[in-house]
């Protein structure tokens, strides 16, 4: 079997520099692996890029030995200079790293570059390091952090190599390559990471047994850009539960947002995250199994000042109670309990209030903001009535204004009707009920009474 030493000694060093050093040989022989190349660490320098590889892919199997020694970190110190002095300058086009003789560069001196040409000088060794342990990839990216290396780049290496294990490794090494990358996204500027990176790993990390903590990162750096997520983003099938989407899931995300930006959080994020959730609630509300706590939950979770408007919310429930028609009246209650009756429309509260899935309290109250709305309307143009130029056309408004107030009180004494006549027959009905109970109980006197609940 052919020694595979002299891999690890840069083929270009003349012999004269291997002669002083004793035990050195560029042939077979008995000298000891770590012994020659400790001897060839002081000319690290003077290797090639390729050289570097082959050592690093050499040890990463037995990365102690080579930790103990010192070697990888010499060899990883070196790799992130050359990949430092290589981002400040354009790499030759013809081959995706630096060929033997070292790193061919040339500067450019032109204004301005294509966006090719700058993709291409900051990523071209991807391809050559994504055949890396993952233990090695954690050594190099931290030593790549501790240089201050663009976090940017960095991210998209360690997207990429995740991406480059897909297809070929074991489920065990898959878990390992998805916690290794995720430890290492996390302790990189988060303005660093794109969002849209960060929900394709959430896929195969829903697939695999990661660990809490992993998952728990992952979850907290996609909720701090929420704001930056897109509908299809949020809609991730629920994997071994009953319901859709993981409606669970997303609402980690919200509290992620809430709990990342605390009080820093600026209206403009909040009302897209409030934009966005009030999508995602409309998507899921059509699903049987989508339980009204969980709908709930979504409803209430981001504060009363995140919407401007509350129409988007008011559909999302008028299709939940279509679809969940057998839901009691105090589920329905709570459902319509985080609706903001003032920041729905005209003609929002106008169908509600003849909307019949909701609660009657529902309608009430939203006749009552319309009054309120009116009522506001009215004293606003009393107090512009000295403007004597639109005097002819606050007369029209105000007339319009009293037709549709009185067509709101008659709506609403039809909804005190309604609820009166529901009052009587329900007390119809217990009578009804009292009376049957009573010939029962002659009948049967030994029966066990009814619950309360239903007396």
């Amino acid at each position: 079997m052919e020694d595979p030493i002299p891999l690890l000694i840069p083929r270009y060093m003349p012999t004269s520099m291997l002669e002083d050093k004793p035990g050195v040989w560029l042939g077979t022989g008995t000298c000891n692996l770590l012994q020659k190349t400790k001897d060839s660490i002081d000319e690290l320098s003077f290797w090639a890029w390729s050289d570097l590889l082959v050592a690093l892919k050499h040890y990463q199997d037995s990365p102690r030995t080579a930790t103990s020694s010192g070697i990888l970190e010499k060899c990883l110190d070196s790799l992130v200079g050359r990949l430092a002095m290589a981002s400040e300058v354009t790499p030759c086009a013809s081959t995706s790293s630096p060929d033997s003789s070292g790193i061919r560069i040339s500067f450019n001196t032109r204004s301005t570059q294509s966006s090719n040409k700058g993709l291409f000088r900051a990523t071209w060794w991807f391809e050559d390091l994504s055949a890396l342990s993952p233990n090695l990839i954690e050594m190099l990216v931290k030593s790549m952090v501790s240089r201050r290396y663009n976090h940017v780049v960095v991210s998209g290496f360690l997207f990429y190599y995740q991406k480059s294990k897909f297809y070929t490794a074991s489920s065990d090494e898959k878990r390992e390559v998805l916690e290794i990358v995720i430890d290492m996204l996390y302790t990189l500027d988060p303005s660093s990471i794109s969002c849209k990176s960060l929900f394709g790993v959430l896929r195969p990390v829903l697939r695999s047994n990661i660990s809490k903590s992993c998952r728990n990162k992952l979850e907290s750096m996609i909720g701090s850009q929420l704001d930056q997520a897109t509908i299809d983003n949020l809609l991730i099938p629920s994997y071994g539960r009953s319901y859709l989407y993981d409606v669970n899931l997303v609402l980690r995300f919200l509290k992620a947002f809430l709990r990342e930006g605390g009080s820093e959080l600026s209206p403009i994020r909040m009302k897209k995250v409030a934009s966005l959730i009030d999508l995602y609630i409309t998507e899921v509300a059509p699903d049987r199994c989508l339980k009204s706590s969980k709908f709930s939950a979504l409803v209430m979770v981001l504060p009363d000042s995140a919407r401007d408007s509350w129409d988007e919310l008011y559909h999302a429930m008028d299709i939940y109670l279509e679809v969940h028609t057998g839901l009691p009246e105090e589920e329905k209650m709570k459902i319509c309990g985080g609706l903001n009756y003032k920041k729905l429309s005209s003609e929002a509260c106008m169908h509600l209030s003849q909307n019949t899935k909701f609660p009657s309290t529902s309608a009430v109250q939203a006749l009552i903001s319309q009054q309120w709305k009116l009522k506001n309307l009215l004293e606003g143009m009393h107090n512009a009535k000295h403007y004597t130029d639109f005097t002819a056309k606050e007369d029209r408004g105000r007339e319009q204004v009293l037709v549709y107030n009185e067509k709101l009180r008659a709506q609403l004494q039809g909804m005190q009707w309604r609820v009166m006549e529901l009052e009587k027959v329900c007390k119809k009905m217990q009578n009804q009920m009292a009376k049957i109970m009573k010939a029962k109980v002659l009948t049967h006197s030994d029966a066990r009474p009814l619950p309360r609940l239903c007396s």
